[in-house]
């Protein structure tokens, strides 16, 4: 075996990233805390040179490297800029508040780059060891992350039962793969379709696997009933750490989806689809419900995550055909809730922590951009046109119709109803109720601006949703 065998230049934006990632690791240990900017300028650095190279070995279709693990096309390379985005945007959201609540730290940059270094490995697994790993590293990374804050006793426990059932969720993800390799004979996402395809496979034996595949897709998605570590982890984690769990990881929980279920299992469609359905179905109803009666704006958000991650396992129920619409309603989602949570962020500051709805009551006239930014958001996920939110799940809904789900279609915007109530009282708090404090809102005019592009963004792609559909269409071209 040597180099050349080893194909290196598609998995150029991880060798990139792992190398800067260990230089700012090294270079941490030797910045004071007054100068811990200067991780941070490092880390931003990182996160575009990644990118720059990413662009730079842009090729048209798919390339295997590392002897068929590993797989360079178009979804991975749409997914991982994506992520890099976003990883960049929390970055600077993130630094004011982490600043005033003491853990402006060199942990929090090289922990969320080894994140992104795993979710990286995940979107371009071609292999069932490849994406295990690239899911642990993500992980383990998040594990850490969560009890970042080391006084906070919440912190501390949304760690350990996020780890606890983190580790079951891993450990049926490998039981499911060992069944999957007993049938099949091989962990290879090529070859266990075409194992399915000439019906070689033990076929009892696969669907068994599949069964416990699934249920480890459902934990990392936080789908009902594996979603109990959602609104816990949400709450007691910082709010810039809640901010990173709940946009990035979103994306490489789906493409980890998208390339176990459609490349690996495309032809037992039929088996994991009802699942799926119930999944959702479960998801709609629980998040939804239990989004209204929250007061606390993070968990809110949490079972508000439930509920679209319900809508993104309604697309899985058309196959491949449904892949554009999932991976646009993805690619929104995460955008909707980087630029909510950084809103809660720059309104939090060291007397005030911006998590109860409360805490919104009268923005309007303390800071009326922030209160039209925030309605953008909280619209965009009500599904209101013509944000970004409404055309992922005319998507969706279109799809679904398509492959005659009537019923699935109609629930699905039943729940969209339900769901607009509880984002429109936000907006009602913002607008029409007194404020409770007259704290002032931070200065730091980085994140306004990339807060300002973040929802800016939610309008022109709901505006003009044809650009970013076709994108994703194109990315996928060459995927499924």
């Amino acid at each position: 075996m040597n180099l050349i065998d080893l194909n290196l230049m598609p998995a150029m934006p991880e060798i990139v990233l792992f190398a800067l990632l260990i230089a700012v690791l090294l270079a941490d240990l030797w910045i004071s805390d007054k100068n811990r900017y200067l991780t941070h300028l490092m880390s931003l650095g990182t996160v575009i040179i990644v990118a720059v190279t990413q662009l730079a070995v842009w090729e048209q279709g798919s390339t295997l490297a590392f002897h068929g693990m590993y797989i360079a096309d178009g979804m991975s390379r749409l997914s991982k800029l994506v992520l890099y985005g976003l990883t960049f945007g929390l970055f600077i959201y993130s630094k004011p508040y982490n600043q005033a609540r003491g853990i402006f730290k060199g942990e929090f940059y090289t922990l969320s780059l080894f994140a992104l270094l795993g979710m990286s490995v995940m979107v371009s697994a071609a292999h069932f060891l490849t994406a295990y790993i690239g899911l642990e590293l993500l992980s383990l990374s998040l594990y850490a992350m969560i009890a970042l804050r080391r006084d906070s006793g919440r912190s501390a426990e949304a760690a350990l039962k996020y780890f606890v059932l983190g580790a079951l969720a891993s450990g049926l993800l490998l039981y499911g793969i060992s069944m999957v390799y007993g049938a099949t004979g091989s962990l290879e996402f090529a070859t266990v379709l075409a194992s399915s395809y000439s019906e070689l496979a033990n076929e009892w034996l696969l669907k068994l696997g599949l069964v416990f595949i699934v249920v480890a897709v459902a934990f990392k998605l936080g789908a009902v009933p594996f979603h109990m570590w959602v609104p816990d982890v949400y709450h007691g984690a910082p709010t810039s750490v809640a901010a990173f769990v709940g946009t990035a990881p979103k994306i490489a929980a789906v493409m980890f989806a998208f390339r176990i279920l459609l490349t690996g299992f495309g032809e037992v469609h039929q088996y994991w689809a009802p699942m799926f359905a119930v999944l959702a179905v479960a998801s709609l109803v629980v998040g939804n419900l239990a989004a209204i009666m929250q007061t606390n704006i993070k968990r809110m958000l949490a079972y508000s995550t439930v509920s679209h991650m319900g809508f993104i396992l309604l697309a899985f129920m058309a196959g491949s055909i449904g892949s554009t619409a999932g991976l646009y309603y993805a690619i929104t989602y995460a955008l909707m809730a980087a630029a909510g949570f950084g809103i809660l962020m720059v309104l939090s500051n060291d007397n005030i922590e911006c998590e109860e709805i409360k805490d919104l009551a009268g923005l309007n006239q303390r800071h009326a951009w922030f209160a039209l930014l925030m309605l953008l958001v909280m619209f965009s996920m009500a599904g209101i046109p013509p944000l970004m939110g409404f055309y992922a799940k005319f998507g969706v809904i279109m799809v679904l119709l398509k492959f005659h789900y009537v019923w699935l279609s109609v629930f699905a915007v039943v729940m969209s109803l339900i769901g607009a109530f509880y984002y429109l009282r936000v907006v009602k708090v913002m607008y029409f109720d007194e404020p409770t404090h007259d704290q002032p809102i931070g200065s730091n005019y980085a994140a306004k601006f990339f807060l300002s592009v973040n929802a800016f963004l939610l309008v022109l792609w709901g505006v003009m949703p044809q650009t970013m559909i076709d994108w994703c269409a194109k990315a996928l071209e060459n995927t499924l």
